[in-house]
C-alpha cells in the first residue's frame, strides 16, 4: 500500500519552541489565511517557490542554460517571475545555492523516518513533534496519517493552527494531540477579514468547541502595534478565551520581521513598515490585562 504524500516547507529539528522539550516542527504548505504580516509567505500555497538570493549570485548563467522556460538570471524581476514554473532545475544547477526550493514533496514514510532519528532527543527532553504551517489541517489525510502513527508510538504531539478548518472532519485528529496552539488574530470580524483575507467566525466557533476534546489549549495572539495591540482588542480576546475554554491559557507573541529576507528572495513587497513590535513594557501591561480576566499567561518562546 502506497503511503500518503503531501507538500511541506523545510522541516526543523532541535526546536525548543512550540511545545515542551526538544521538538521537530513539521511545516505543512498551504494556508487559507493570507495574513499581511506572514513571516512564511511561501506557505500561503502548497506549490513550490524558488527563492533567489541575488547577493550570492555570481552571474554564471548555469540557471539560464538548464531552464526550459527561458527564465533569465535575475529571477526577481517581475517578468522573469511570471515565466518561472518552479520546476527546480535551476536550483540543482546553481553552484552558489543562490536559488533554493522552498516547498518539498514528501510521503508519510519519509517524514516518519526523519522523526525516528530524533526520538532519543524527545525521550530525554520531554519533547516531541509539532505540526505547523501554513495550516496543517488543509492536508488532513496526511496529517491524520502522521498523527495516527506517531500516537501509536507514544510521541508527544502538538499542533499550531489558524483555527480555520471543518471541526467535525478533523476532530478525530485533534483528539490524539497532547497540546493545541490556536491563533486569534483579531476579535473584530471586519478587521480580521481586512488583515487576513477571511473573517473570524469559523475560527471563533472552532475555538469554542475545543473543550469537546479534553486536550490542553493555548490561544496565541500575534501582537502587532498598528493592527491588534490596542487594549480593547486584547481585553475582548481574553474575555472570549475565558468564556469558551476551560483552564484557559494565552500567549502573547510580539510581532517580528524575521521573514523579510523571504519576501526579498521571492520578489515580493515586504509587510508594512507601519507595523511595529510592541515594547516589553507595553507587553507587560497587556499581560496584566489578560491575567485580570482570570487567564494564565504562558510563553513557549
Amino acid at each position: 500500500m502506497n503511503s500518503i504524500s503531501g507538500n511541506f516547507m523545510q522541516l526543523q529539528n532541535f526546536s525548543v519552541n512550540d511545545g515542551n522539550g526538544i521538538r521537530t516542527i513539521i511545516f505543512f504548505a498551504g494556508c487559507p489565511l493570507k495574513c499581511q504580516w506572514c513571516s512564511n509567505p511561501e506557505s500561503q500555497t502548497n506549490l513550490n517557490k524558488i527563492a533567489y538570493y541575488d547577493k550570492t549570485c555570481i552571474g554564471c548563467g548555469r540557471c539560464v542554460q538548464v531552464c526550459p522556460h527561458g527564465v533569465g538570471i535575475h529571477l526577481n524581476h517581475s517578468l522573469e517571475r511570471k515565466q518561472c514554473k518552479a520546476c527546480g532545475l535551476c536550483v540543482n544547477a546553481c553552484p552558489t545555492s543562490s536559488r533554493k526550493n522552498l516547498i518539498f514533496h514528501y510521503n508519510s514514510e519519509q517524514i516518519l523516518e526523519i522523526i525516528e532519528k530524533q526520538k532519543i532527543f524527545y525521550r530525554y527532553s520531554g519533547g516531541g513533534v509539532t505540526f505547523s504551517g501554513g495550516e496543517a489541517t488543509l492536508q488532513a489525510d496526511m496529517l491524520r496519517e502522521l498523527v495516527s502513527k506517531l500516537y501509536d508510538k507514544a510521541i508527544d504531539l502538538a499542533l499550531e493552527t489558524s483555527g480555520y478548518f471543518n471541526f467535525d472532519e478533523v476532530k478525530d485528529i485533534l483528539e490524539k494531540l497532547n497540546l493545541i496552539f490556536v491563533d486569534i488574530k483579531h476579535m473584530d470580524e471586519n478587521k480580521h477579514r481586512f488583515y487576513s483575507g477571511i473573517g473570524n467566525e469559523r475560527i471563533l466557533k472552532n475555538i469554542s468547541r475545543l473543550n469537546e476534546l479534553k486536550v490542553p489549549v493555548v490561544v496565541r495572539i500575534p501582537v502587532i502595534d498598528g493592527v491588534n495591540s490596542d487594549l480593547e482588542n486584547i481585553r475582548n480576546t481574553a474575555k472570549f478565551v475565558k468564556a469558551n475554554i476551560d483552564t484557559a491559557k494565552l500567549e502573547l507573541l510580539p510581532y517580528h520581521s524575521f521573514g523579510d529576507s523571504k519576501y526579498e528572495a521571492l520578489g515580493l513587497a515586504k509587510p508594512s513598515r507601519q507595523w511595529k513590535t510592541p515594547s516589553p513594557e507595553y507587553l507587560s501591561e497587556l499581560c496584566k490585562i489578560v491575567q485580570k480576566e482570570g487567564i494564565e499567561v504562558v510563553s513557549y518562546k
